[in-house]
């Protein structure tokens, strides 16, 4: 009997996995989502700044940290601020973004939150603004 139920619990868990997996298409294919989440060098988001005019750039960084220079076209949304995730939901979850911050860690956490909320191409400066100057 003990068998006999946990097979059945095995397969209702397995059926369930099998549901939330299936997204098929009308053709009958299985859709694939196509996130993109990376961590990129200055040419590399130079080469993204070229080719992408849709590109969202995004600066962390403190307001103190911005006085010192931003790069051309960033919008501030400062990570330390209790509106941080209400801005990041305003902007366009299906655009590319290019965040930054002074070295590559607060923007690590960043990309990671925007991942969570469905952004579906984030791209971190790895070497912050440090490096891009």
């Amino acid at each position: 009997m003990k068998y006999a139920l946990s097979f059945l619990m095995m397969m209702a868990l397995l059926s369930c996995n099998a549901q939330q997996n299936d997204h098929a298409t009308s053709n009958g294919q299985q859709e694939q989502a196509t996130s993109i989440y990376t961590d990129v060098s200055n040419a590399e988001a130079m080469q993204l700044m070229a080719e992408r005019p849709n590109l969202l750039i995004i600066d962390v960084r403190t307001d103190g940290e911005v006085s010192q220079g931003i790069i051309e076209g960033a919008e501030q949304i400062d990570i330390s601020k209790a509106s941080f995730d209400s801005e990041l939901a305003k902007l366009d979850k299906s655009a590319p973004v290019l965040v930054y911050c002074a070295a590559g860690g607060r923007s690590k956490t960043a990309q990671n939150k925007m991942k969570a909320m469905g952004f579906k191409e984030v791209h971190n400066l790895s070497g912050g603004y440090s490096d891009w100057k």
